[in-house]
This record gives structure tokens, sequence and C-alpha cells, in this order.
């Protein structure tokens, strides 16, 4: 808006400066008739006008207020380098274990003196680290909330940089600044940026930063209340020097959530959403198994967007079950060009993966389809009725078993190999390698081996995958023999319907009697 007022009046002026000019060549005596000072004063407004424009046309340069000189610091508007958070635990759905350890920092920060007369010290440095999505971000704002304190936000990847020095001057000027708005709260997102292990080929801008991180972890004063929460993904690549007490004095693991959990983040997701009343959240957080709090406000969300692009007055169940399509197994295309033949492979392949998983009765079958989604030209959704934990090694055989049920269904009925499989197979390859090295459940023994390990010993573990991939595939075979006729009536439905949900494939199946549970002698048998 202002630009446009500076615009309008500068074209103003110019034709007045045009026009007076023009009165002067031409010794007209006809329009408005301009004196000497009235043109200098014309002209004078025009220059003044054209060089505020182009100082306002020209591009803001922007700068990380961390790196500002300390007198530029003074003129900063304090809202544009730091925060105060109105989240609170209440905004933080689940994770009850974490909000319970971090009550005692929120106390200390509150209520300090108390702690102060026991002699007790408040944590200096807490990490966050689990996988992406969980909420770490949320929990640190919360604290920060929860205690009415500044809320300083950074990323690792903001202090690294190519020039040596800047990375550990942003730290000090970081560290500065909370001092000074104490009681705060420091967060530091993708700590790994910054702190990961120090070896001889590191980089020694990195160094510094980390060397500088490390010093101000330790240089606080006693009767400052600051607080440095730092979260990652993989902790694994954190420096030693920067995990040992003292420095970041509690670890806390935040996982994904349990069906518990998923309850009531769905919940928070959706209270100012219309739900239709016969949504039950309890079954939708069973149906989102080993989704993190991400991807649950993203299902919310795209459920929302496809009940307003059909047109809906509410959100159904059925736009719920679309949006965890949506983001399990991608977008659906729209006008697929499938051959036919292609088409009956695909609904064998689908059918072989529905039906092992009853006949074993590993997970429940959500829904099995053939409609192309993303790059897969069917799917089948299962999803466990309860959170597992702990699996059995008779366990681990039959979602191998599931796994491989597409490929030998192919094999039984077109007595060919397609490539189709490909992500069954590296998934079974995987749960297998597994098998063999972390959970000790081969012929090599009740070892757990390392990376050193695995490249020294590549062809005998390559020989115990290969032997449980292969005896489970050889099973499934043998199971698909015996129930041929269900498989033929799953891929005929299939062909028909494209799509077949729970109910429609037991109404389809009859009374359908699952295998009785099998040895490991038994599975290995072939």
């Amino acid at each position: 808006m202002k630009k446009r007022i500076i615009i309008i009046l500068l074209f103003i002026f110019i034709i007045l400066t045009v026009i007076s000019s023009y009165t002067v060549w031409s010794n007209n005596s006809v329009g408005p008739q301009f004196t000497g000072g009235d043109r200098l004063l014309i002209i004078g407004i025009t220059s003044i006008l054209f060089i505020y424009y182009m100082k306002l046309d020209r591009p803001a340069q922007l700068a990380h207020a961390t790196i500002k000189t300390e007198k530029k610091e003074k003129d900063t508007n304090t809202k544009e380098t730091f925060t105060k958070p109105k989240t609170t635990f209440e905004d933080v759905a689940g994770l009850d274990e974490v909000k319970e350890e971090l009550a005692e920092v929120i106390d200390f920060i509150n209520q300090s003196e108390k702690y102060k007369k026991m002699g007790a010290k408040i944590p200096k440095g807490i990490l966050f680290h689990g996988p992406p999505g969980t909420g770490k971000t949320l929990l640190a704002s919360a604290v920060a909330g929860e205690t009415k304190s500044t809320f300083f936000s950074a990323s690792g990847s903001e202090f690294v940089e190519k020039y040596v020095g800047v990375g550990a001057k942003r730290i000090r000027t970081l560290f500065e600044k909370a001092k000074k708005e104490a009681p705060s709260v420091i967060f530091i997102d993708e700590v790994d940026a910054i702190g990961a292990k120090r070896h001889l080929d590191s980089n020694n801008e990195k160094d510094q930063t980390l060397n500088q991180l490390l010093v101000e972890l330790d240089g606080f004063n006693t009767d400052q209340t600051v607080v440095v929460i730092a979260a990652t993904n993989r902790m694994d690549l954190l420096d030693e020097a920067l995990l040992r007490p003292g420095r970041f004095d509690r670890h806390m693991y935040i996982s994904n959530p349990n069906v518990r959990a998923r309850e009531e983040i769905l919940k928070v997701h959706t209270k100012n959403k219309p739900l239709c009343p016969k949504i039950e959240i309890k079954n939708l957080a069973r149906k989102t198994h080993g989704m993190s709090g991400a991807h649950l406000a993203n299902i919310s969300n795209e459920a929302a967007i496809i009940a307003v692009r059909e047109d809906a007055e509410v959100i159904s169940l059925d736009h719920f079950d679309q949006a965890i399509e949506r983001v399990i197994a991608g977008l659906q295309v729209r006008n697929p060009t499938v051959l036919q033949k292609e088409k009956e492979i695909v609904a064998f392949h689908e059918a072989g993966h529905a039906l092992v998983g009853k006949i074993l009765g590993t997970d429940m079958v959500q829904k099995v389809s053939i409609i192309p989604r993303g790059q897969a030209l069917g799917y089948v959704l299962q999803m466990p009725e309860d959170d597992r934990y702990i699996y059995t090694q008779q366990e681990l055989y039959h979602k191998i078993m599931v796994m491989l049920g597409g490929r030998a269904a192919e094999q039984l009925i077109f007595n060919h190999l397609s490539t189709g499989a490909k992500d069954d197979l590296k998934k079974a390859t995987e749960l297998g390698m597994q098998m063999v090295c972390d959970y000790g459940m081969s012929d090599l023994g009740y070892v757990y081996n390392e990376a050193n390990m695995i490249h020294a010993m590549s062809n005998d573990l390559n020989k115990e995958m290969n032997h449980i991939v292969k005896g489970c595939f050889e099973k499934t075979i043998h199971q698909l023999k015996t129930y041929e006729k269900q498989l033929n009536d799953i891929a005929k439905a299939l062909l028909d319907r494209e799509t077949l949900n729970g109910d429609e494939l037991e109404e389809l199946l009859g009374d359908f009697k699952q295998a009785p549970v099998k040895t490991k002698e038994e599975l290995e048998a072939v």
C-alpha cells in the first residue's frame, strides 16, 4: 500500500515537471503558468520521491537474529528474536510418561527456591530422541508455555557455515540472549547437524561449533534458570561428550503413540471438526497402528478436505478410510491404463496376500483393492487388533509368509515370476536379516551381529536369510494349494468389484476355518 502511494505521487510530479518544462520551452501562455521557484520545487520533490522509491524497491537484506552485532541487537525488536508460547500440556495429547518426567523441570523453574534449599540443581539439558513426527517440538514449546518462560527456537543447521567461527558466534549469541531473558528455554531441533561425533576427517567449523555448544552447556551460572532442550531422530550419531551427565542430563525417548494415545491425539485433531455421530474415535485409533502424531494430524486434515470435496456437511467414516488409504498407499490413480492381463495378475497377487493372512491369522485384513495408488497397482491394508512389542519366531515366519503370498499366488496360478513382488521381497529380506543378525533366530547361533561382523560373515548370512525366505515361500505355496478355491473366489470378486473390505471378505469366504498353528519344525519342513 505504501509503495503504491509513492508510485502515484511520483507519477503526478513527473507530469507536473514535464508541463512546467514545456511552458518554458514553448513560451505558451495557455494553461497553468509556473514561476522559476515553482519549477525548482516540483523538480526537487520529484527527485526526492524518485530516490525514496528506489530505496523502497530494493529487496530487504535478511539475517538471522543470532548473528546480529551487539549494536544492532539493541535496536532489534524482541518479538523477532524470541517468543512467549501459549502452548501447554493440555495441547499435547498422549505422552503421559514424558509429561510426568518434565513436570519436575517445570516445577523447578516455577518454584526454584525450594529446590535450591535442598541443594538440588536444575537439569541443564534434556534430549528428546525418537522417530519423526512424534511431538518433540511441541513438547519443548509446551515446557516454555507451562513455565511462562522465554522460548528460543533454532535448528541445528542454522549454526553450520563454511566460514570458521560463524557457527560458534551464533551459539554464544543465542545463549547470551537466553541468559538475559531467564527463565528461558532454548530448543535446538535436529541437533545431530552440529552434534555429530568428531573424528579425524570431520569439518573444522563443525568441531568449533560443537565445542562452543559444550562450553555453553558447562558454563551456566547456578542462579540462571536456562533449560536447553534438543531433539534428534538419530541419537546414535551424537558425540559422547554431548550426551554425558552435566550437559544433557536426561534422555527421553518419544515413541510412536500406542492405541490409547492415538485415541487422545485424534480427539485433539477432530475437536473442531463436524464429525458424523456414527464415528468412534476408538476404532479409528485401532486402524492407525504404528502411525505418529503427525500422521494422525494429516489423516484428520485429509478427511476434512475429502468431505469438502464431496460437499458433505459432516465428516463420515468413509472420509477417514479414504484419508488413511491416501496416507498409507498414496494418491489414487483416476484413469489407470492397466492391461486386462496385468489386472488379473494383480488380482491374484493381492488375493494371495489377503488369503495367507486369513489362513495364518496374522493381522486383521481391513481392505483389499486392485485400484492403483501411487506406484502400486494394488494393495492390502492389514492392521493388528492390538499393539504388539514382542514377536515370537513363529510369528515372524508367518509375517514373511504373508509378504510372499502375492508371489506364491502368481506362481501357482500363472506359473511365472513377475516384477510386482519387488517391495514384498525387500520387506521379507529385511525381516529375514533381522531374524539372523538381530534376534539370533538362525543356525548361526544366539548372537547379535554388528556391522563389522555382518561384513565379515556376509556369505553365511546370505545363506541363512535365503534359507528362511525360501522355506517360507515353499510353505506359502503349499498353503495356497490347499485353499486354491478360496484364492480364485477372492481374485474373481476383486476383478468384479475392484475393492473388498474386511466384512465383504469374511462373507465371501463363508465358514472359513483358520489353519492350525504350526510349530517351527512344521514350518521348516517342506
